[in-house]
C-alpha cells in the first residue's frame, strides 16, 4: 500500500521503506498483487480499535475485502511478535471479514526466532535503521546473517529488540525458500530521515533493482524446527500413579432429603458490598429452563442476562465493568447455545471466563457468578491505571487463540483475572493428545504465558488464588503434583536471578471434581495472581476440630495488601459416626473465615467479596447449606457479608466434603 511516491510515512500500522520494490515481490512468489492507497492517518491508536473512517485501518479493510472477493482466502497472515497495537487491528479487520488471523510468531523469544530465520535461508537485508548503536553508514544493506552478532550485542548492553520490534530497524526480503525467483539491488541510496547524533534514522531508498533465476538447488530448502505448542511429559517420575488415590470408601453421613433435586438453591439472588477500590461480586445470577415448557434455551439465557443487568444497574454498573465470569453450566450440550447469546451480551472486550459443567438442579441451564469493577469517581481525585485487556484471537504458537466471547486475561492495577486454560494446542486449537499428564501440563504452560504476555516477570509464584477443574478423582494428584512441579521451577529461575534462600508465598490452590469440561478436557485451571513480591506476602493458617469434623483455613495476603484469598476446608475425621449435626461444624466454619477476615484486616482493608464453596452434591442437602451458610455470613461479618456462590462437586480431595476459596479486595 503507497501513499503517492512517499518514501517514508508516518504511519503506526505500516512500514512503507522500500515500497517500489513490491510489484517484485509478486513477480519472485509468481502470486497476484494487489495495492491501495493510504489515504487514513492514524487516528484511533487507543488499545481497543473501533471502526474510523479516517483511520489508516480502514485502507487495509477495503483492500483485504476485494482480495477475500475475488482470491477466496479465507486466512491472514499477521507479522506481529511483540506489537498488540498492529495485532488488534489486524484482528479487527479480520472478525468484520470472518477472516481467520493468523500470528505464528507471536511472543515468540526473538533471539531464537532470528536465528531460525537466518537458518531457514531468508535473505533480508536492513534497509532502515532507527536505534542508539546502529550506524547507517555501517549497517544499512547487511544481511540479518550479518547483523546478528551486532544486534545480539546491543540487545545485551541497550536493550534493543533483536527483532527490531521497537521499531530499532526495518528490512526488506531479497530470497527465501517461497520464492522462485530471487530479488538482486543493483544500487541504492542513503537518505538520511533525521541526523540525530546518538540514534540517526536512515534508510536505502533502491534506485535498481531486477530478479534473477534461482539455481535448482537453492530453491525450498525450509529448516522448519518441530513445533513448540506440543511439549513433551517425559518426567512422569513427578507423577503419583493414579492407583494411589484412595477414593473415600462411601461416607455414610448424607445430609441430603430424600426430595430428588426438587429444590433450588441458586434462586436467591446475592451481592457482596463494594470494596474501597471499586469490586463488587454478583452471584446467583440463573438461567431457568424445563424443555418441557414453552420457552426454548436462548429466551432462558437472555432472561438470565436481563436479571444481570438489571442488578448491575441498581448499583451503578454496567456488563463492561465486568472483567471475570464464572459460567457453571448444566449440560455443555448447550454450550452453543448459551455461548451465542452471551456473545451478544460483550462487547470488544469481554471479560475472563470460567467455563465448567456441574451438577446443577434440575430445571437449571446455567448459573453465573461475577466479579465487577468500577472506580469511584465521585470520591477519587486519583489517577488509576487503565484496564488491560488480553483478547487475543490470531491462532499462534504462544497459547491459545480467543475461541469465545471472553478475554485471555484483564489487568486492573496490580491484579491479573485469568480465563480457564485448557490444553488445547495453540497452532491447530485440539486438544492435546496422551491423556491426563500431558494436559496438566500444557494447559498450566498457557496459564503461564499469559501471566507473562501481561507482565513481563509475572509468573506462578504471583498467584494467589487458583483453582483447578478435574473430571476424575483419580486426576487429583496428578493436578496437585504438577502445580508443585512448576512452583518448583519458578523458584529455582527466582533463586539463580536473585540468589536467595527465601521461600516465595504461592497461590492456594483447590482442586475440586466436576461432570465435564470444554471440548471434552480432563482438566482446566484457572487464576488470579497479584504484580507483588511473593516473598513478602503474608500468609497465615489454623484448623480446629468441630464435632467429628477437622476444619482448616489458610489466608493469603498480597505484599501490596491490594487483595488476599482464604481457603476454608471442612474434612470428616471418622466416617463411623451416622448422624452429624451439621449446625456446629457450619457455625465453626463461618467463625474460622471471619477470624481469618478479622486477622487480614489488621494491615489491609480488604473486603471478602465472594465465598465460594465447593461442597459434595452426594453429601449435603443444598439448601439446608445454603440457608446454614447464608445465616452465619450474615450473623458474623453483618454489612461485610460477601457473595455466597454454592457449587455442587461430584468429588473433593481425601475426606474434605465441603471447600471454600474467598476473594478478598
Amino acid at each position: 500500500m503507497l501513499k503517492g511516491q512517499t518514501d517514508e510515512l508516518d504511519s503506526y500500522m505500516y512500514q512503507t521503506v522500500g515500497h517500489h520494490a513490491i510489484d517484485l515481490y509478486a513477480d519472485a512468489l509468481d502470486l497476484p498483487l494487489y495495492r491501495g492507497f493510504i489515504k487514513g492517518t492514524s487516528v484511533n491508536t487507543g488499545r481497543v480499535y473501533t471502526a474510523c473512517q479516517e483511520d489508516e485501518v480502514e485502507d487495509l479493510y477495503q483492500l483485504m475485502k476485494l482480495v477475500k472477493d475475488k482470491e477466496g482466502v479465507e486466512g491472514v497472515s499477521v507479522g506481529a511478535i511483540l506489537s498488540d497495537y498492529q495485532r488488534i487491528r489486524v484482528e479487527d479487520v479480520c472478525r468484520r471479514l470472518n477472516l481467520q488471523p493468523l500470528a505464528y510468531l507471536w511472543h515468540w523469544n526473538q533471539e531464537i526466532l532470528l536465528k531460525e530465520m537466518i537458518s531457514s535461508n531468508i535473505q533480508a537485508i536492513i534497509i532502515k535503521v532507527a536505534a542508539f548503536g546502529l550506524d547507517p553508514d555501517k549497517h544499512l544493506g547487511k544481511t540479518l546473517g550479518e547483523m546478528e552478532p551486532i544486534l545480539l550485542e546491543l540487545s545485551e548492553k541497550y536493550g534493543v529488540h533483536v527483532c527490531g520490534e521497537g521499531g530499532e530497524y526495518e528490512t526488506f526480503t531479497l530470497d527465501c525458500p517461497l520464492f522462485k525467483k530471487k530479488i538482486v539491488v543493483d544500487s541504492a541510496e542513503v537518505v538520511v530521515h533525521s541526523a540525530d547524533a546518538f540514534a540517526p534514522v536512515a534508510y536505502l531508498h533502491f534506485l535498481k533493482l531486477h530478479l534473477e533465476n534461482k539455481q535448482e538447488e537453492s530453491s525450498g530448502t525450509f529448516v522448519v524446527s518441530s513445533c513448540s505448542c506440543e511439549i513433551s511429559c517425559t518426567d512422569d517420575d513427578i507423577f503419583p500413579s493414579s492407583a494411589e488415590y484412595e477414593p473415600q470408601k462411601n461416607v455414610p453421613i448424607i445430609w441430603k432429603t430424600l426430595k430428588h433435586n426438587s429444590l433450588d438453591f441458586t434462586k436467591t439472588f446475592e451481592n457482596s458490598g463494594k470494596s474501597l477500590s471499586g469490586y463488587q461480586w454478583f452471584s446467583g445470577i440463573t438461567a431457568h429452563f424445563l424443555p418441557s415448557k414453552d420457552k426454548n434455551a436462548q429466551d432462558a439465557a437472555q432472561e438470565a442476562f436481563s436479571s444481570l443487568r438489571a442488578n448491575l444497574t441498581s448499583e451503578g454498573l454496567k456488563l463492561k465493568d465486568i472483567i471475570l465470569v464464572h459460567l457453571y453450566m448444566k449440560s455443555m450440550k448447550d454450550f452453543s447455545v448459551i455461548n451465542s447469546v452471551y456473545g451478544t451480551e460483550f462487547g470488544l472486550c469481554p471479560p475472563a471466563r470460567v467455563c465448567v459443567e456441574t451438577l446443577l438442579p434440575d430445571g437449571v441451564l446455567f448459573c453465573i457468578d461475577c466479579l465487577a469493577h468500577k472506580y469511584d469517581m465521585a470520591t477519587d481525585d486519583v489517577v488509576h491505571d487503565e484496564k488491560l485487556v488480553m483478547h487475543v484471537q490470531s491462532i499462534s504458537h504462544w497459547a491459545p487463540a480467543s475461541i469465545g466471547p471472553y478475554s485471555q486475561s484483564i489487568k486492573v492495577g496490580d491484579i491479573l483475572y485469568c480465563a480457564g486454560q485448557i490444553a488445547l494446542v495453540p497452532c491447530t486449537m485440539q486438544l492435546v493428545s496422551g491423556g491426563i499428564q500431558r494436559e496438566a501440563g500444557v494447559s498450566l504452560r498457557h496459564v503461564e504465558r499469559v501471566l507473562q504476555a501481561m507482565s513481563q516477570k509475572t509468573a506462578l509464584h504471583h498467584v494467589i488464588t487458583a483453582s483447578c477443574y478435574v473430571t476424575d478423582s483419580k486426576s487429583i494428584p496428578i493436578a496437585r503434583s504438577m502445580w508443585q512441579k512448576k512452583l518448583r521451577e519458578c523458584k529455582k529461575v527466582e533463586d539463580s536471578e536473585m540468589h536467595n534462600d527465601e521461600t516465595p508465598v504461592c497461590g492456594l490452590l483447590a482442586v475440586v471434581v466436576i461432570s465435564h469440561l470444554p471440548r471434552d478436557a480432563a482438566i482446566e485451571w484457572h487464576v488470579v495472581a497479584v504484580v507483588d513480591d511473593p516473598l513478602q506476602r503474608k500468609h497465615f493458617a489454623m484448623k480446629m476440630l468441630s464435632e467429628g469434623f477437622q476444619i482448616e483455613c489458610e489466608s493469603v495476603e498480597s505484599s501490596s495488601a491490594s487483595c488476599a484469598s482464604i481457603s476454608v476446608r471442612l474434612s470428616l475425621i471418622s466416617p463411623s459416626t451416622s448422624h452429624l449435626d451439621l449446625d456446629g461444624p457450619l457455625q465453626d466454619l463461618v467463625a474460622i473465615f471471619k477470624q481469618a477476615v478479622d486477622k487480614l484486616s489488621e494491615d489491609c482493608s480488604a473486603s471478602p467479596l465472594s465465598f465460594r464453596a465447593f461442597f459434595k452434591e452426594d453429601v449435603f442437602d443444598a439448601e439446608t447449606l445454603q440457608k446454614g451458610l447464608q445465616e452465619y455470613l450474615e450473623k458474623y461479618l453483618e454489612e461485610k457479608t460477601p457473595a455466597l456462590i454454592l457449587v455442587p462437586v461430584v468429588d473433593l480431595p481425601g475426606k474434605d466434603v465441603i471447600h471454600i476459596t474467598c476473594w478478598l479486595s
